[in-house]
């Protein structure tokens, strides 16, 4: 996820990535930046100390950032979830997931290379026509301006190990706005990962189903790897509620949640059940405010986030 902070000037503190305030000035990207990125992996880079060492991506926001209209009236469509138990408390601000189910293997970490730092995120596996992709925050994929590079998808990531193998991306996708300008509204990215012993990643995890333009005020799940304090990145974390609607910068889905840093990327489900753990995934963890805290975001999956999933699923 992101626990809360945006425009991002990075700075290391106390081994975490913190970000700096958004403010009305947007970064300075060209408008026909390229929403796709051709990956650089080097084989065997993520060992186990390098998983837990990498500092969780952070993105908060504060009043005073220009506003970009978001169209929401389109029709809606969904994609069902790719099959691969005891009921939990509702609502829930943020706890360890105990129930199991196909939400396990299909969320994970993302790591990657950040400039000279390697970092986090949180990620899930969709149901695709390629059977390999993998959906997580615009930031997750692409950040000031820069593609990360050796970016990696862990499912059921379990405290350095990686018990459904390292998948690494062939090739990052974010939504156009995001590439372009990195607009808060937008922020959904996409990885296409590499097949490995001669299977895809739904064949070995599953994968959840995803909808868009499906509208607001939905019962939702959210799931993450947050990796900064309370939290350590060893557990998937979850929250629970009845979602509303941001009414300050974006039109993001707005959800009580205490994930911090790490968590971006995360899925928000509705639909979602928690006796088999399978759910429609119709947002991710995205970014929250400094003055409002226990309060997620996750961008709206317009026509926007359709159009680079359908590229994504396709390449």
């Amino acid at each position: 996820m992101n626990r809360h902070r945006t425009a991002l000037s990075v700075l290391l503190a106390a081994g975490a990535l913190v970000a700096g305030a958004l403010t009305a000035a947007t970064p300075s990207i060209a408008a026909d930046a390229p929403a796709s990125f051709r990956q650089q992996h080097t084989q065997g880079f993520w060992t186990a100390e390098r998983m837990r060492a990498a500092v969780p991506l952070d993105v908060t926001a504060v009043p005073g950032a220009a506003r970009t209209p978001v169209a929401t009236s389109a029709t809606p469509t969904t994609v069902a979830p790719t099959a691969a138990a005891s009921p939990t408390a509702f609502p829930q601000v943020g706890g360890a997931w105990t129930a199991g189910g196909a939400v396990v293997k299909t969320s994970g970490r993302v790591f990657f290379t950040m400039g000279d730092r390697t970092a986090s995120c949180s990620g899930d596996s969709i149901t695709s026509a390629n059977g390999s992709t993998v959906i997580t925050a615009g930031h997750c994929v692409k950040y000031q301006g820069a593609w990360h590079t050796n970016w990696v998808f862990v499912p059921a990531y379990n405290n350095g190990s990686a018990p459904y193998g390292q998948w690494s991306a062939t090739k990052t996708f974010a939504t156009d706005q995001w590439a372009a300008s990195e607009d808060m509204n937008m922020d959904v990215g996409l990885a296409v990962v590499a097949p490995l012993n001669g299977q895809t990643l739904s064949q070995v995890v599953g994968a959840q189903g995803i909808a868009f333009n499906g509208g607001y005020n939905k019962k939702m799940y959210s799931f993450g790897f947050p990796a900064a304090a309370p939290y350590d990145g060893t557990k998937l974390v979850y929250c629970s509620g009845n979602s509303g609607k941001d009414f300050l910068l974006t039109k993001d889905h707005s959800l009580g949640c205490n994930m911090t840093g790490g968590s971006s990327g995360g899925p928000w489900f509705q639909d979602f059940n928690e006796a088999t753990g399978l759910g429609t995934q119709v947002s991710v963890n995205s970014f929250g405010y400094t003055f409002l805290p226990n309060r997620m975001y996750g961008p709206y999956f317009g026509n926007e986030a359709k159009a680079a999933y359908d590229k994504a699923q396709t390449s």
